[in-house]
C-alpha cells in the first residue's frame, strides 16, 4: 500500500474507531485492484481475441467464376492476432473479382510447367483474375517476376507465411505461389476493388 494512503488510514482510525476504517481500507482494496484489472486489459483482449480465432475455414480448394477483369496493381501482406493476410490490388474492378486457391504439392509455372521451388512446409497456389499488365495495351502494370519473389514483400516475423514466389500472368489471370508453415485453414474474400487471402496461425 502506498505510504500516503497507510498514513492516511491510521489516522482516521484514530479519529473513528476500527470499524469505520476497516470500511476504508476495504474501499482503498477495491480502488487498487481495479486499477490492476485496467492494466491488464490489454494482455487479457489479446488472449480471448487468440482464442477466439475462427478455424471453420477449412483447407479445401476455393474458387469464384469472375465478372470483371482488370489489371493487378499490387500484392502486399500483413498480420493480425489470428492469420497472416495476402491482399491483391485490382485497379478499377467494380465487380466480382476471380480466384482459385488451393494447397498444391508443388508449384509450377502456369504455361510452361517449369517447377518454381517454395518454402515452407506447405504450398498455397493463388490464381487471381487479374493479368499484371493492361489487357488493351499490354503495359506492365505489377513487376513481378516469374520465380522470383513477390517485390516489396518482407515476411520475417510471421507466424504463417514463409515465401513468395510469382509464377506467371496469362491468359487474364496471375499465379502466385505462397509457402507457409503448415497447410492451415484459409478464407478468400472481396473488399471493394481488394481480392484477400488470409491463413489462419493454427488450427
Amino acid at each position: 500500500m502506498d505510504p500516503v494512503v497507510d498514513l492516511s488510514l491510521r489516522y482516521v482510525m484514530r479519529k473513528l474507531g476500527t470499524a469505520a476504517a476497516a470500511l476504508l481500507v476495504a474501499g482503498a482494496g477495491l480502488v487498487a485492484t481495479a486499477g490492476t484489472a485496467g492494466a491488464a486489459t490489454g494482455p487479457v483482449n489479446k488472449a480471448l481475441s487468440a482464442e477466439a480465432c475462427s478455424t471453420a475455414w477449412g483447407s479445401g480448394v476455393k474458387s469464384a467464376t469472375d465478372s470483371d477483369v482488370k489489371p493487378l496493381r499490387n500484392i502486399t501482406t500483413s498480420q493480425s492476432t489470428c492469420y497472416d493476410r495476402m491482399v491483391f490490388d485490382v485497379k478499377g474492378v467494380s465487380g466480382k473479382i476471380g480466384y482459385h486457391v488451393g494447397y498444391v504439392p508443388k508449384f509450377y509455372q502456369d504455361g510452361s510447367g517449369e517447377q518454381i521451388p517454395v518454402t515452407g512446409g506447405a504450398i498455397l497456389q493463388v490464381f487471381v483474375s487479374a493479368p499484371s499488365y493492361d489487357p488493351a495495351t499490354t503495359k506492365p502494370t505489377y513487376a513481378g517476376q516469374a520465380g522470383k519473389p513477390l517485390p516489396g514483400v518482407k515476411l520475417t516475423g510471421y507466424k504463417t507465411f514463409r515465401d513468395t514466389k510469382f509464377g506467371a500472368s496469362l491468359e487474364g489471370q496471375t499465379q502466385i505461389g505462397l509457402g507457409v508453415r503448415a497447410k492451415l485453414p484459409f478464407r478468400v474474400q472481396q473488399s471493394g476493388d481488394k481480392l484477400i487471402v488470409d491463413v489462419a496461425h493454427t488450427w
